[in-house]
């Protein structure tokens, strides 16, 4: 299998070079003695863009070429590595496609990433809300009669922007919305983070490549074998511009970008394609024997989704109490016996598995038992659904008029009626519950106030947890 950067690497390291250039641990040789032994292998390969080692920024030699391995495999017509996450594929495909006062079409229930790339070009975004799973109980896809409404509303938006899967593997087919999108020439934008490994086939979704979406961003690192922060940007359109996409990147990656990242980013494609070639029925034979360990234990259920619009990534595995227990109370109770999950929310708790039959699970069965059998708890929690029953939603002052509005930090008590001037974001998933420039109603407030009272991790407003927020003045 052709690993075109990282054999690169290998053989400058194969040179017992000696370093007088950056980066500053000059091949690992200078370094803390305690960590050196963790550290000094990968330090070998973690260079600058010296001869023969391409450069990210102007790729022609290794990253070229790795970079083209994966747009074969992909079957778009650019793919672009990223070492700064997907967040920042989200964006460079939004600023290359909008600018301030422009009206796009954003899925409610995006990433932040999204939210931020919006607010960066200045748009003016035009929130359309999912549907509602009643089995995971969080929003899902946005269907297909709220999008041909919204375009209708605003046939001139720059870009409809898309989440699929869901954080919980929750796919839907986006063919038709697609379809009806390109009629009004608007470039549909997706962030596929935790769907990078759907080229595998039939027994995963489909990835939105398939499907025509324009851009599309993967999180490698989060489903394939590839570092953290690695990630891909697919380009497959007329209707985007790809030097407007070269020129963001440009200016918002790390002008020295991670040699060993990148290199994870080609290993996972070729490991990817391994797997596409012979591994797909082993992959699956290990997920079915894990969730038939994981649905034995007392009080688990595993989570299934009736909506017949939804293709869940086997990779994805969800599990809910019988005993009233929040995610956050499986979530402890796993991570007692040392097993360490994605994501806990005030239902569910996440697995996310390899693509390999990794059983790690089993020898953890004994231990987490006793600790399920007949743990009850009060089952008395709801969550907050997106404002689902406003299939579309604008905000009523633009990001433009806030930004010489000064702030103040108001009691939750005294907030309703206000402007956010933070965004309030539940973490993982990193889904905006309140956004920055939404106007704050006493239902927000008093959904927030249950959140905190279930101990959720919350990126946002500093004086959350004293009951204070930040809202722009009147």
């Amino acid at each position: 299998m052709e690993t075109p950067l990282f054999s690169a690497l290998i053989k400058h390291k194969s040179r017992y070079p000696v370093s007088y250039h950056v980066p500053g641990h000059k091949n690992g040789e200078v370094f803390i003695n305690e960590a050196r032994e963790v550290f000094q292998e990968i330090l070998k390969i973690d260079v600058t863009e010296l001869n023969g080692l391409d450069d990210l920024h102007d790729p022609q030699e290794a990253i070229a070429e790795a970079q083209s391995l994966a747009a074969a495999l992909y079957e778009v017509d650019k793919t672009f590595f990223l070492v700064n996450g997907s967040t920042v594929g989200n964006l460079a495909m939004i600023m290359a496609c909008c600018s301030e006062g422009e009206p796009v079409l954003v899925q409610r229930n995006s990433h932040k990433s999204i939210m931020h790339g919006v607010q960066l070009a200045g748009a003016k975004p035009v929130f359309l809300s999912p549907v509602f799973d009643e089995q995971y109980k969080v929003p899902a896809y946005v269907e297909y009669e709220t999008v041909k409404e919204a375009i209708l509303q605003f046939p001139n938006a720059k870009a409809l922007i898309l989440t699929n899967p869901n954080y919980y593997g929750l796919s839907t087919d986006l063919t038709e919305i697609i379809n009806l999108a390109h009629q009004y020439k608007i470039p549909v934008l997706v962030d596929e983070a935790h769907g990078a490994h759907f080229v595998l086939g039939k027994e995963f979704p489909v990835s939105s490549v398939k499907y025509g979406a324009d851009v599309v961003v993967h999180s490698a690192h989060k489903t394939l074998p590839a570092m953290t922060m690695g990630s891909f940007l697919h380009v497959n359109s007329n209707l985007v511009d790809i030097d407007k996409v070269t020129w963001y990147l440009s200016i918002l990656q790390s002008s020295s970008p991670s040699y060993p990242i990148m290199a994870s980013l080609d290993l996972a494609r070729a490991y990817l394609e391994e797997c596409k070639q012979s591994m797909q029925e082993e992959i699956i034979q290990a997920v079915n024997k894990f969730k038939e360990q994981i649905g034995s234990l007392s009080g688990i259920k595993l989570i299934t989704s009736k909506d017949k619009n939804i293709k869940t990534d086997p990779l994805k595995v969800t599990i809910q109490s019988t005993n009233g227990l929040t995610g956050f109370e499986l979530q402890s109770i796993f991570e007692t016996t040392g097993v360490y999950c994605e994501l806990a929310d005030i239902y569910n708790l996440l697995f996310v598995l390899p693509l390999k039959d990794i059983d790690l699970l089993s020898e953890k069965l004994t231990l987490l038992e006793p600790l399920l059998r007949n743990k009850k708890g009060l089952n008395n929690y709801h969550c907050y659904t997106y404002q689902a029953d406003r299939k579309i939603i604008s905000l009523e002052i633009p990001y433009s008029h806030f930004k010489n509005c000064k702030k103040e930090v108001v009691n939750f008590a005294d907030a309703a009626g206000h402007y956010a001037a933070e965004s309030i974001i539940p973490y993982p998933p990193g889904i905006p519950f309140i956004m920055a420039g939404e106007k704050l109603t006493e239902k927000l407030i008093e959904e927030l106030i249950n959140l905190i009272s279930l101990g959720i991790n919350i990126q946002g407003d500093q004086h959350i947890s004293y009951g204070e927020i930040a809202v722009y003045r009147k």
